[in-house]
């Protein structure tokens, strides 16, 4: 039996050796070797194929060559045609196992002829699979030819359609990670050319300027990194610049990335004045924020009318009507489950997912918001030249040895720099992350759980003894501190989140004054220094506190640059932190930054008109589904309090009275009704229609699920509290 096995085990470890490969990097080049060694040869002979799948793979930025990346598609395709043919085999062997016949007799019956016998579990029935290998009743006699072409056809039939999925799944994975590029790259092409204006009226020659932009890519974003192809093209190939950003703009996937490159190559070659040029491209681009702005608020109207349309009062219509049909005439229990456990769930988050995909490429980065900017990390410089100055075998003298133990000491302070981090700063530190509350709140919960349900397990084996098993009674004490730790838990993160909003809420709409304020003493004659300390000095709020910071280093002997980074690294502010990258690097080129300072406060107090335009448009969409929860919990409520009530109440009449013309009409389905069920599902229809309604809140309302958070947990301890009273 153990070689029967052996196939799997093949396909085991070819999947762990693919598997390994992800996480491993010598794994990983030994997979390249066994890849190019085996298929290396077959990824050059087409000449227009391997271009086209060259252009795929640079629109996707993959840092491949064509020849390793097709040579492991094809290993990777090959692989699972492999096992598609082992799992063919296994199913025909599985089929004749199945219709009569052992492993032994199987293997016995490719030398000779096989009798395949329908089991008398099988006689007398009409399926295709037993009736195909052994009639009904009779005994089939299997040649090993038929059976060698039943097994062929097997591995055809799943082998070629596996493997050609996974050629053609790997090249067309590269198309959507080049299309997300491409959208990426949109929506960070406004500041990026606002960056690449300003930095040019700073007197910053253009390669210079470029330069910048792609050591900033990580603040500006995908368009930056696009333009740092063209800056690599030209410092490490001697490409001009002209040449190198006519190739970016062929390899690039975005369309309006395509066009101003190319335009800004023709405006380089032809001696435009470059200023000029971008000023107009600058003016362009923030009239196209504006207006992908205003058609992303038409189509957030259309969605809002119909989410209540649909996901709010039609799921209410539907339970009601079913909620009368089975209380009068039949039980409807459980097409009721069925809506509240899977219908709406299911139909809210495939709303989310769709008004997510849809609006994607229509959230501009000016004024969408982008709270999860990367924080830089000063690396201690030396450390690995020291460590392997001292790995060559010899003997350590005591200088050597002391500077390897004072490194040694710097690699550990280094590894605690985090844990240092949050026993300094917990406050700074829990706002940068949120999520990290859940590992506080959640053991509580389960711990809340715990306790409450064994406080109630007493109770409950009571109440089944007394009336019998009813699984709604168990689930009418588990749902109760299930929501308690569910709302613990989301109260927690949407407070934090919250407070983290706010926090950078306020930087940023203080921003453009400063930036404001910068220029206009700039312009009076005053340093940067001078100017960092008058401003200071104004009610700038947080942004002020942290101002008057960055003064202090610089008096502690700091500059500017340095003191105004780390700024931006302590509040983490996306539109701060581009704000001091582009004010840092203009310092480099001229002393009179005013001309900058007022490009940048003019794009941020845009940007921020255009947030407020935004938030004061989209709080009607938020009020509209409050409002249509509110109705719904009310219909919900209504029909607990006084419908079910009403109806129990009138068939209790009519059972007492005897009136057996009423009991047989109206009231005839009463009696087979659990009304105690139904009012359970109430409330947990409610809880499920306030948690996603609070998420499409945020999403409509926001701009984004999580900052719905804190609505759905509002919504649901309304409803928890609702129901306390009911």
């Amino acid at each position: 039996m153990l070689h029967l096995l052996a196939p799997l085990v093949v396909v085991t470890g070819l999947a762990a050796f693919l598997g390994a490969a992800l996480v491993d990097d010598r794994v990983d080049r030994a997979l390249s070797r066994v890849s190019l060694r085996l298929f290396g040869s077959y990824t050059g002979r087409n000449a227009r194929r391997r271009e086209r799948e060259r252009a795929r793979m640079r629109a996707a930025h993959v840092d491949q060559t064509h020849g390793r990346f097709a040579a492991r598609t094809i290993f990777v395709a090959t692989a699972l045609g492999v096992v598609g043919a082992v799992a063919a085999v296994y199913a025909v062997g599985f089929v004749l196992v199945v219709v009569g016949v052992d492993p032994p007799t199987l293997a016995r019956g490719l030398f000779g002829t096989l009798s395949v016998t329908a089991p008398s579990a099988f006689r007398g029935t009409s399926s295709s699979v037993v009736a195909f290998f052994a009639g009904t009743d009779s005994v089939a006699q299997v040649t090993p030819v038929g059976l060698v072409i039943v097994v062929a056809v097997a591995v055809a039939t799943l082998t070629l359609p596996v493997a050609v999925v996974g050629y053609w799944g790997r090249w067309l994975y590269l198309d959507q990670v080049a299309a997300a590029r491409a959208n990426r790259i949109d929506t960070t092409l406004p500041r990026t050319v606002a960056f690449i204006y300003a930095l040019s009226r700073s007197g910053m020659p253009f390669p210079k300027v470029l330069e910048t932009l792609a050591a900033n890519r990580e603040v500006y974003g995908e368009a930056a990194a696009e333009f740092a192809v063209a800056v690599r093209d030209t410092n490490a190939f001697g490409t001009d610049i002209i040449t190198a950003l006519e190739d970016t703009a062929r390899r690039t996937p975005s369309d309006g990335f395509e066009e101003f490159a190319e335009n800004l190559a023709s405006v380089l070659g032809s001696g435009r004045a470059l200023s000029s040029f971008l000023h107009e491209q600058y003016e362009r681009y923030q009239k196209e924020i504006a207006d992908q702005q205003q058609t992303y608020l038409d189509l957030l109207e259309t969605f809002a009318e119909i989410y209540v349309t649909v996901l709010v009062a039609g799921p209410l219509f539907f339970i009601t009507v079913l909620v009368v049909i089975g209380l009068v005439i039949s039980d409807t229990l459980p097409l009721i489950q069925v809506v509240t456990y899977m219908g709406i769930p299911l139909a809210s988050i495939a709303f989310i997912v769709y008004i997510n995909s849809i609006t994607d490429s229509l959230r501009a980065s000016g004024w969408q918001s982008d709270l999860d900017v990367g924080r830089e990390r000063d690396a201690v410089p030396g450390h690995a030249e020291a460590l392997e100055a001292v790995a060559d075998g010899g003997t350590l003298d005591a200088t050597t040895a002391r500077e390897a133990r004072n490194y040694a000491n710097l690699r550990t302070y280094d590894r605690t720099e985090t844990l240092r981090a949050w026993v300094e700063n917990p406050k700074g530190k829990l706002l940068q992350r949120p999520l990290v509350t859940l590992y506080l709140t959640i053991p509580l919960s389960v711990v809340w759980v715990a306790v409450t349900f064994d406080r109630s397990v007493a109770f409950t084996g009571t109440l089944l003894a007394v009336e019998g098993f009813k699984l709604y009674r168990v689930f009418g004490v588990v749902d109760q501190p299930v929501v308690e730790a569910s709302l613990i838990v989301m109260g927690v993160l949407s407070l934090v989140y919250e407070l983290r909003k706010r926090t950078y809420r306020e930087i940023e709409n203080t921003t453009p004054d400063f930036l404001d304020r910068m220029a206009s003493v700039n312009e009076a004659g005053l340093t940067v220094v001078s100017s960092i300390k008058r401003v200071s000095q104004t009610d700038l709020g947080v942004l002020g506190t942290e101002l008057r910071r960055a003064y202090r280093d610089i008096e502690w002997g700091a500059d500017v640059a340095s003191a105004l980074r780390r700024m931006a690294n302590r509040t983490q502010a996306p539109m701060l932190t581009r704000s001091v990258a582009l004010v840092t690097n203009a310092m480099g080129a001229s002393g009179d930054i005013s001309p900058v300072l007022r490009i940048a406060a003019n794009e941020t107090e845009e940007t921020r008109a255009l947030r407020e335009e935004r938030r004061q448009q989209m709080l009607t969409y938020l009020v509209v589904i409050y409002v249509s929860f509110f109705v719904f919990l009310g219909i919900i409520a209504a029909l607990t309090v006084s419908f079910i009530p009403a109806i129990e109440s009138a068939s209790q009449s009519a059972a007492f009275s005897g009136d057996s013309a009423v009991s047989a009409g109206v009231f005839a389905g009463l009696e087979n009704v659990d009304t105690e069920a139904y009012s359970l599902l109430f409330f947990h229809v409610t809880l499920v229609q306030g948690l996603f309604s609070g998420l499409i809140a945020g999403q409509l309302g926001e701009g984004s699920v999580t900052d719905g958070l804190k609505h759905a947990t509002l919504l649901v301890f309304v409803t928890y509290v609702v129901f306390q009273f009911i």
